[in-house]
């Protein structure tokens, strides 16, 4: 049997020592390594051919350990180099909160400076009408006009009101029904009635004698726009019928012949509130409210039919009046904007139907309509040439409503804010306003255009005028009423008297 390499006499160095000179202990014997018999040139050779190759370290700076170990750094430099860092990040701390300090003092300045500026414009709204018991009755009915008006803070300059009630009021969520109407010149325009099923979210039909609103929204405005909405929802809880009369193009109404519609053209709103009115035989009153544009429109019509119009009541918001002085308005400043964004909103109008003016003859220059920058120059390209018109300022001349206002014949609410960039008050004719007792005109400090961001609703709900209106023409309505049924009664008792006096007469 082999011997093992850990037995003792396998360990003995040979040639070195007797068994008893080896330092034993524990019965094992230390022995010192011996290289193996290589010649040393022979394993200095194998030795350089397996050793690694020296390899460049690339250009990368060493880390600061290496540079200074932190064991060679003087103990006072690292608490020095620690308490500069802390200084550092103690100053940056007393720099941010002295900015967050800043912003605090400048917001809470500004907001004190808008909330200064709101209450020192609040009042109550300015009332011109004739001292009439009829007027007098209707507008005692109306707790919002004899409370102050007031404007929320931050909306009292009239560029931000008129832009972020724009942007920023929320659209009610309504459903529409929509009718198309054929018009007697071949042309349609679009009609949208709130369309509700009878129970639907517990609200109940109106019934068949509630009276009927049409609304008339502003230049190339619709039954999408959020003021038209809200006046939909409004009415609706007031009571009444509220129906949309889109103009020819506007919110998808169709166009079927080369003609929109104008500040002068009231065909299409004779035809509409003609064929309302057979809808709806029954109804206690038929109604109209109209917004800028088409409030101008609203009241070229009263003014035209008098006393013979269908309508018992109507309603006039942001009306231009005069449309020259409102136009000069709009070239100036940053009204400028406002032309250029209607022009913007005429041109896709048109553009959804230019092929219906392929072909027109001179004057239309429908080529020119993509060029266009400013109302004017729409006007100047096709509207004044579809109504026979011969120059733009006799066109903005001949159409402005305040020529119609001596004509009125129907109880007719005019609201304007005095900061209007849209419908200036230069453009208000308060004579012919004041001298026809059919007439009351209700003016605020603010609003804008299509503005009035105050009340109970406000920011985001529906325009403080939705109250006035509604106030005021159920008021107009239950007196109107009660005087027809005044005159009912005397006619009756008058009929009763002659049949009477005829019959002693006879015996």
């Amino acid at each position: 049997m082999g011997h093992s390499m850990f037995d003792r006499s396998s360990c003995i160095r040979r040639g070195s020592q007797s068994h008893a000179d080896l330092p034993v202990r524990r019965g094992f014997t230390f022995i010192t390594a011996q290289p193996r018999p290589l010649p040393t040139a022979a394993r200095d050779c194998v030795q350089h051919l397996i050793s690694p190759l020296p390899v460049k370290a690339p250009p990368i700076a060493p880390r600061r350990e290496a540079l200074v170990p932190l064991s060679l750094l003087p103990r006072a430099n690292v608490t020095s180099s620690f308490a500069a860092l802390a200084s550092g990040m103690a100053q940056a701390s007393a720099t941010a909160n002295l900015f967050a300090a800043v912003v605090a003092v400048g917001t809470g300045l500004l907001g004190a400076v808008a909330w200064l500026d709101a209450k020192r414009k609040t009042e109550k709204p300015g009332l011109q009408y004739a001292p009439t018991e009829f007027n007098k009755r209707v507008l005692s009915a109306c707790p919002s006009l004899h409370i102050p008006y007031a404007p929320l803070p931050f909306m009292t300059n009239p560029h931000v009101e008129t832009i972020l009630a724009a942007k920023t009021r929320v659209k009610p969520q309504l459903r529409m029904r929509r009718e198309i109407l054929r018009t007697a010149d071949g042309g349609c325009v679009a009609l949208d009635w709130e369309y509700i099923e009878h129970g639907e979210g517990g609200q109940k039909s109106l019934p068949e004698d509630a009276p009927v609103l049409v609304l008339l929204p502003g230049l190339t405005g619709g039954s999408g726009d959020s003021y038209i909405l809200h006046a939909m929802q409004s009415a609706r809880q007031a009571g009444i019928r509220a129906v949309v009369f889109n103009s020819r193009g506007t919110a998808d109404s169709p166009v079927i012949t080369p003609q929109f519609y104008s500040a002068s053209f009231t065909g299409d709103t004779r035809e509409v509130i003609a064929h309302v009115g057979r809808c709806y035989p029954h109804s206690r009153a038929l109604l109209a409210a109209g917004w800028s544009l088409g409030a101008n429109i609203l009241l070229r019509y009263l003014g035209e039919e008098g006393a013979a119009t269908p309508l018992r009541a109507a309603v006039s918001m942001c009306n231009p009046f005069n449309l020259s002085v409102s136009n000069q308005g709009l070239t100036r400043g940053f009204n400028r904007i406002y032309d250029l964004n209607l022009a913007r909103s005429l041109q896709r109008i048109f553009a959804k139907h230019a092929l219906l003016w392929t072909g027109m003859p001179p004057p239309f220059r429908p080529d020119e309509v993509p060029l266009a920058s400013t109302i004017r120059e729409f006007d100047d390209c096709i509207t004044i040439h579809s109504f026979g018109w011969r120059t733009v300022d006799e066109y903005y001349r001949g159409s402005s409503s305040s020529l119609s206002v001596p004509r009125i014949a129907i109880p007719t609410l005019c609201i304007q804010a005095l900061d209007d960039p849209i419908a200036p008050k230069e453009a208000t004719p308060f004579a012919a306003l004041r001298e026809n007792s059919n007439c009351v005109l209700v003016m605020t400090l603010t609003g804008g255009h299509l503005g009035w961001v105050a009340g109970p609703d406000a920011p985001f709900g529906a325009p403080w005028t939705d109250k006035v209106m509604f106030e005021w023409l159920n008021n107009v309505v239950l007196e109107l009423m009660q005087a027809d049924l005044q005159a009912t009664t005397d006619s009756q008792l008058a009929d009763l008297m002659n049949v009477t006096t005829s019959a002693k007469m006879t015996a």
